[in-house]
C-alpha cells in the first residue's frame, strides 16, 4: 500500500509540474516530419535536427513523427525512448508528456514505448543510417550541436546490417573485436576499421553512418578513410593515424560477438484481453485468441492485444472513459509485469480509427471507416495514392505504377503468350487454340512477354494442378529454371496454385480461362466420361473472368454466380439471383467455349426437372445475396530474409522504401493478395530456398488465418514489374546501375593523403593538448554533454619525459636516421635525425639547428611511431607516484 501511495504521489507531482507549464507544447509543429525532445528537469527541451539519431543512455526522449499520405489525412506516431541508465523520474515524466501530447494532437496518434537496444522497426525507420548511443545525459551538461565543430574524440562500436546501432566505447584497441566495425572520430577525420569477419552489408551501413556524421555534424568538412582489418598493410597511412591516436595495435584482438538478439517471443498464439481496473486491482480477462475478428473490439472499452509476447498493443475505444484512455500505457506496463515479460517488450497504444498497419494485420479481416470495395473505388494503402472513382483504365498502369500494384496488373494483358505442358517430365508446347484450358492433373508453364519503356519484360507462370504428381510438380520447377536461364534471368517467376490464379493470369486469356477439376489435356489421352459437368463462371469482363469445374451437385450452386451445366445432349446456363448483367454476359461468352451443344438459359427458381436430375436431385445450396467479396485492403509489409549471421532469420522493415531492398538478401513483400520474393543479385541460393519455405510458413501460421495458397511471386533485382514497384514510393529504375555498392562508395571517400596530413597535425600537438574545448581531457561529442576523457588515455606534454634522464651527458652521435624518408615534415625542419641524438638530451647536447621545444619535428614518421610505442609502455611500468607526477605536469589534473 505504501508503494502504491508513493507512486501516486510521484505521478501527482509530475502532473502538477506539467500542468503549471501551459507552454509545454508551444513548439510542437503539426507539419509532416520528425521532431524530438529530451526530458530535462521534467521539461521538454527540443533536440536540434543535427543531433537526430544521437541518444544519451542516461536520458529519455520523446519522438513525434507526422506523416501525410497522398489523398488521406495526417497520421502521427509518438514514441518515448528510455535510455539504459535513465532515472525513474525521467521515465515517468516522459510517459506523462506522451499522454498529454497525444491529447494535444486530438487523441489519434499511435503511442510507442521504446527501450534502448530494443527499438521497434517503426522507430528505427526514422534513422535510416543508424542510432548512436552516447554515454552520459542531460544532467552532465547538454549543449546544442554546433555544425562544423571539431572538438571530438570518440570511438563508435557499429553493429547491425539493417538496424544499425553505434555505441560510444573506450577509445582503445581493447574495445575492438574481429567481427564488428569501429569508427574513430576525432572531428576532422573519421577512420572506419572493418573487422576481418564483418560482411559487405555491415561495411556499407557503417560507411553511410560515417558520411551522415560528416555531412550532418561537420558540414561535410571531415575526411573519411576505411581500413580493412584483414588487409591493414594496404592502408599504411590510415593505420598510422589509428596507432597515433590509439597506440600500437596488439597482436590479437577479441573474437567476434553475435549480432543476434535472443528471441524472447512466447510460443503461444495472438490473444485479445479486456483489461480494466476493479477497486485498484488490475483485472485481465481473455476475450479471444487467433484468428481475431474486428467485431470483438467494443468502442466503450480498452483492450490489450498480446502479439505472442513480442509486443503488447493497447486499443482505446472512442467511448472509453478519459481515465481509461489516459491510463492505457500504464495498463500495458502492468500487464507486461504481470505476465513476467521482459521490460524491453515493445508497447503500442492506439485509438479507435487510428490503428497501426501491424495491428490490422493480426485480424482476419479489417474494414476502415468509409472504406468501399471493388476496382476503381477509394482505398488508402500506406504510401499508395488514392484511386479516384471512375472506370478502370489499364492504359494508366505504366504511367501510374501504384495502380498496377493495387490492381495486380503489369499491363493490359495484350502481350505475347506461350504455354507448355509437362509431359514425361519434359516441356511440350500447347496448341494455341487450347490456350486457357488447364487440367487439374497437369502442370503448365506460361511465358508472358510485354514491353515497358521500350524494353522487353517477361513473366513466367508455373501453374500446378491439384492432382498432378509430385514428379510433375518438381519437373515444372526444373523446367522453369531452364526457361529462366534461356532469358538470362529476366522473367519474373510466379507460382500459381490451382484455383488461386492472380488477376493478370486471368486477363491474358481474355475471358476464356477454364479450370478442369481433373484429367489431362495431353494429346491422345482420353479422360473418363462424365454424365454431367458443372462449371462456376465468375467475372464481369474479359480481364477477370474464369470458369472453374465444381462437383456436379446442387450443393455447388450459389445465388451469387453464373453456372454452366453440361450434359451429353444439352447445356444449361443458370443465372443466380445475385449476379448482374455483366456476369451474365461473360457466362454466355464462356458457354460458347465450353460447349457446342444447345444452350438453355435457366433463371434461379425456374429450373426444369431435367436440370435437377442431371445434378443428382434437388438440394439446398448457398442462396444468400452476396456482399462484396473483395479482400479487405491491408497495408503492404516488407521483410528481410537473411542468412548473413549464419542463422536464417526474417526481420520486418517498417516504413519501407526502395533503399531497404538489400542486394545481399532476399526480401519478402506481403501485399495480402500476393507475396513477392525479391531476389537480390548477391543473395545466397540457400536464402532463396529458405525464403520460399518461410513464405509458406508465414502464410500458414499467420494469426489472421491467411490462405496458404496465396500466390508467391519471384522477382529478381533489376527486373521488377510495376505490380511490385508500385508499392514503393518514387521507384528509381536506375538505382542499381552503379555507384552505390560498398566498393564504389569506399573508392569515393578521401584518399590517404588527407588523413596523412591530419596524422602529422596530431603529432605536431606533441600530445600535450586535449581536444579543443575539452577542458581537462573531456570533450563534447556532437549534440552532447561534456564527458570524461577515455579511460587510461593521457595527453602528455613531451614524450621524452618518460625516459629516465642520465646522470651525466651522453656523447652525441653524428649522422641521420637511415629510416628517414625523403619527404619533410610540415615544420620545415629540413632533415630528420636518429632518435638517439634527440631523446633525453639537454639543449646543449642537441645537433646544431635543432629546436629543443620541437624535437619531434626532427623524427621520421617511423621513428616517431616506434618512440611513441616505447614511451607508452615505459610509462605504464613507472611507479604510480611517478605517473601522477607526469600527469600533473601534462595538465591532466
Amino acid at each position: 500500500m505504501e508503494a502504491k501511495s508513493e507512486r501516486r504521489s510521484e505521478r501527482s507531482k509530475f502532473s502538477r509540474m506539467m500542468n503549471e507549464n501551459n507552454n509545454a507544447f508551444k513548439n510542437v509543429r503539426r507539419k509532416p516530419g520528425l521532431q524530438i525532445w529530451t526530458v530535462n528537469k521534467m521539461q521538454m527541451d527540443p533536440v536540434p535536427p543535427q543531433a537526430f539519431g544521437n541518444f544519451f543512455e542516461g536520458d529519455c526522449y520523446i519522438v513525434l513523427y507526422i506523416s501525410e499520405n497522398k489523398g488521406s489525412r495526417q497520421s502521427a506516431d509518438i514514441h518515448y525512448w528510455v535510455g539504459r541508465t535513465s532515472s525513474q523520474d525521467e521515465q515517468g515524466a516522459a510517459a506523462i508528456y506522451v499522454t498529454q501530447l497525444d491529447e494535444y494532437l486530438g487523441g489519434s496518434p499511435v503511442q510507442y514505448r521504446e527501450v534502448q537496444g530494443y527499438e521497434s522497426p517503426r522507430f528505427r525507420s526514422y534513422f535510416k543510417n543508424g542510432l548512436i548511443y552516447k554515454k552520459g545525459g542531460v544532467a552532465s551538461g547538454f549543449n546544442h550541436v554546433e555544425t562544423n565543430a571539431y572538438n571530438v574524440l570518440r570511438l563508435l562500436h557499429v553493429k547491425g546490417r539493417k538496424d544499425v546501432t553505434a555505441t560510444e566505447v573506450e577509445v582503445s584497441w581493447s574495445s575492438f573485436n574481429k567481427g564488428d566495425i569501429f569508427l574513430l572520430d576525432i572531428g576532422k577525420a573519421i577512420v572506419q576499421w572493418n573487422g576481418p569477419q564483418s560482411n559487405r552489408r555491415e561495411k556499407l551501413k557503417a560507411v553511410l553512418l560515417a558520411q551522415d556524421i560528416r555531412d550532418r555534424e561537420r558540414g561535410g568538412r571531415a575526411q573519411i578513410g576505411v581500413v580493412e582489418g584483414g588487409d591493414e598493410r594496404s592502408s599504411p597511412e590510415l593505420m598510422k593515424f589509428l596507432t597515433t591516436v590509439l597506440g600500437p595495435k596488439p597482436a590479437q584482438l577479441k573474437e567476434a560477438t553475435s549480432d543476434d538478439v535472443p528471441d524472447s517471443a512466447q510460443k503461444n498464439s495472438v490473444r485479445l484481453y479486456h483489461v480494466y481496473d476493479n477497486s485498484g486491482n488490475l483485472v485481465i480477462q481473455e476475450v479471444a485468441k487467433q484468428p481475431l475478428t474486428q467485431d470483438l473490439l467494443k468502442s466503450s472499452d480498452c483492450f490489450i492485444l498480446d502479439n505472442k509476447g513480442s509486443s503488447v498493443m493497447v486499443w482505446k475505444g472512442k467511448k472509453a472513459s478519459k481515465e481509461e484512455r489516459q491510463g492505457a500505457m500504464n495498463r500495458a506496463l502492468s500487464y507486461i509485469k504481470a505476465k513476467k515479460y521482459p521490460a524491453s517488450t515493445t508497447v503500442e497504444v492506439m485509438a479507435e480509427g487510428a490503428e497501426s498497419a501491424i495491428f490490422k494485420h493480426l485480424f482476419k479481416s479489417w474494414t476502415d471507416r468509409d472504406q468501399t470495395q471493388g476496382l476503381g473505388t477509394t482505398h488508402n494503402v500506406g504510401k499508395i495514392a488514392k484511386v479516384d472513382d471512375g472506370k478502370f483504365d489499364v492504359m494508366e498502369l505504366h504511367a501510374r505504377p501504384e495502380l498496377a500494384a493495387q490492381y495486380r496488373m503489369v499491363d493490359d494483358a495484350s502481350g505475347d503468350v506461350k504455354v507448355w505442358c509437362i509431359e514425361n517430365l519434359e516441356l511440350a508446347e500447347i496448341d494455341p487454340k487450347t490456350y486457357g484450358q488447364f487440367y487439374g492433373g497437369d502442370c503448365y508453364l506460361v511465358l508472358y512477354s510485354y514491353k515497358r519503356a521500350g524494353q522487353q519484360q517477361y513473366i513466367l507462370y508455373m501453374w500446378q494442378g491439384r492432382h498432378a504428381t509430385s514428379d510433375e510438380i518438381a519437373a515444372s520447377a526444373f523446367q522453369a529454371v531452364n526457361i529462366d536461364n534461356k532469358y538470362n534471368g529476366a522473367p519474373v517467376q510466379v507460382r500459381v496454385v490451382m484455383g488461386k490464379e492472380p488477376r493478370h493470369f486471368l486477363a491474358i486469356f481474355k475471358g476464356k480461362l477454364i479450370i478442369f477439376e481433373g484429367g489431362t489435356g495431353r494429346p491422345g489421352v482420353v479422360n473418363p466420361a462424365k454424365d454431367a459437368r458443372l462449371f462456376q463462371v465468375r467475372g464481369t469482363n474479359e480481364l477477370n473472368t474464369k470458369a472453374t469445374e465444381v462437383v456436379a451437385r446442387a450443393a455447388s450452386l450459389s445465388s451469387n454466380d453464373v453456372f454452366l451445366l453440361k450434359t451429353d445432349n444439352i447445356s444449361y446456363l443458370w443465372y443466380g439471383k445475385g449476379c448482374n448483367g455483366d456476369e451474365r454476359e461473360m457466362g454466355k461468352a464462356m458457354s460458347d467455349v465450353l460447349s457446342r451443344h444447345e444452350k438453355r438459359v435457366v433463371m434461379e427458381g425456374q429450373e426444369p426437372a431435367e436440370f435437377w436430375i442431371a445434378l443428382g436431385g434437388k438440394g439446398s445450396y448457398a442462396s444468400d445475396r452476396r456482399f462484396e467479396r473483395e479482400e479487405p485492403l491491408h497495408s503492404p509489409r516488407l521483410f528481410e530474409c537473411s542468412n548473413q549471421t549464419g542463422r536464417f532469420k526474417i526481420t520486418e522493415v517498417d516504413d519501407f522504401a526502395q533503399c531497404d531492398l538489400d542486394e545481399d538478401d532476399v526480401m519478402l513483400l506481403d501485399t495480402w493478395e500476393e507475396l513477392f520474393l525479391w531476389i537480390g543479385n548477391s543473395s545466397y541460393e540457400y536464402e532463396t530456398k529458405e525464403a520460399l519455405n518461410s513464405a509458406r510458413d508465414y502464410l500458414r501460421t499467420h494469426p489472421a488465418g491467411r490462405d496458404p495458397d496465396t500466390p508467391i511471386i519471384f522477382v529478381k533485382q533489376g527486373y521488377e514489374p510495376p505490380t511490385f514497384t508500385g508499392w514503393f514510393n518514387a521507384w528509381d529504375p536506375h538505382k542499381w546501375s552503379g555507384g552505390n555498392s560498398y566498393e564504389e562508395m569506399k573508392n569515393k571517400l578521401s584518399d590517404s593523403t588527407s588523413i596523412s596530413q591530419i596524422t602529422l597535425d596530431l603529432k605536431n600537438t606533441k600530445l600535450n593538448k586535449t581536444p579543443a574545448g575539452g577542458g581537462g581531457g573531456g570533450y563534447r561529442a556532437p549534440g552532447g554533454p561534456l564527458t570524461s576523457p577515455p579511460p587510461n588515455k593521457a595527453y602528455f606534454q613531451d614524450e621524452t619525459d618518460f625516459f629516465p634522464r642520465p646522470s651525466s651527458p651522453t656523447r652525441p652521435q653524428s649522422g641521420m636516421s637511415s629510416s628517414s624518408p625523403s619527404s619533410l615534415s610540415s615544420s620545415g625542419a629540413g632533415k630528420f635525425f636518429d632518435p638517439e641524438l634527440l631523446v633525453n638530451k639537454t639543449p646543449d647536447e642537441l645537433p646544431e639547428g635543432v629546436d629543443a621545444t620541437q624535437k619531434e619535428d626532427y623524427l621520421s614518421d617511423l621513428d616517431f611511431e616506434n618512440l611513441l610505442s616505447t614511451t607508452r609502455a615505459d610509462f605504464q611500468r613507472l611507479p604510480k607516484w611517478r605517473q601522477n607526477d607526469l600527469k600533473k605536469k601534462a595538465g591532466i589534473f
